[in-house]
């Protein structure tokens, strides 16, 4: 990745001279790009990193932001690194994690259907005949995009393929690709209950099911679904149905 980086940047560089094709070529590249004058100031962002974000204008970054004084670049520890691409040389940052809060703000995005991206990010300069720096340019490749739906619906599917066994988060969140804190705040709030609920649901629901085979008696279809059929279990299916597994029996037979 680093060595087709590096051939990119070289390819930018080709260009210099040729400011309308330069232009032209990074407002179509396939990969979000931005570019800073040399004081950090943001003079232009690609239509990639436009649909990346659902932004509606580059007017509300262009001109206005500055890499070098934002707060979160200067949190990441990395100012003196990054600043090396303004004097002159390429540098790299591998798997950044994007500060989407930030840029939601920034580029004044009400709805961000996306949790988490993390990006391989090439910083390098453009340079003039004197070996000046008169354009840095950032060029951002994703190497994983969370965008919640679809780890939440993975975790879904494992809940729902494991229901036999004893809830375990850290499995589920694994299956879902994600941290076990993230997962459990990312399933609620795409849910609206805890991946726990969402497995004590389903559970209920199969056993719900077993409670239709009048061959089977309550205890054994408490037994069927790998749940003892006590006190406790009982509490949480009448909480679950408002009824307890003999009275939904029952009310079946009816």
């Amino acid at each position: 990745m680093k060595d087709k980086q590096e051939k990119i940047s070289e390819s930018f560089q080709s260009l210099f001279g040729k400011e309308e094709l330069l232009a032209k070529i990074i407002e179509l590249f396939p990969y979000p790009i931005q570019v800073y004058a040399p004081d950090g100031t943001s003079v232009l962002v690609n239509e990639a990193i436009m649909k990346e974000y659902k932004a509606d204008s580059p007017d509300v970054v262009v001109g206005k932001y500055n890499l070098l004084e934002d707060p979160d670049v200067i949190a990441t520890g990395q100012l003196q690194v990054l600043k090396r691409a303004f004097q002159g040389e390429t540098v790299f940052f591998r798997d950044v994690r994007v500060p989407l809060e930030e840029i939601a703000e920034r580029y004044g995005i009400q709805d961000f259907d996306v949790e988490a991206i993390y990006q391989d990010i090439t910083v390098f300069p453009i340079l003039d005949d004197m070996k000046r720096v008169i354009y840095v340019v950032a060029l951002l490749i994703n190497r994983r995009v969370y965008r919640g739906k679809d780890e939440i619906e993975k975790a879904k599917e494992y809940i729902e393929n494991h229901w036999m066994e004893k809830f375990n988060v850290k499995e589920t969140a694994k299956a879902a690709c994600l941290s076990t804190a993230h997962f459990t705040k990312l399933f609620k709030k795409h849910t609206g209950i805890t991946p726990h609920e969402y497995y004590v649901n389903y559970k209920i629901s199969k056993l719900k099911e077993k409670l239709l085979d009048t061959n089977l008696s309550v205890a054994q279809a408490f037994a069927a679904c790998n749940m003892e059929y006590n006190g406790h279990s009982a509490k949480v299916f009448k909480n679950k149905t408002g009824l307890s597994p003999s009275e939904y029996r029952k009310m079946l037979e009816k």
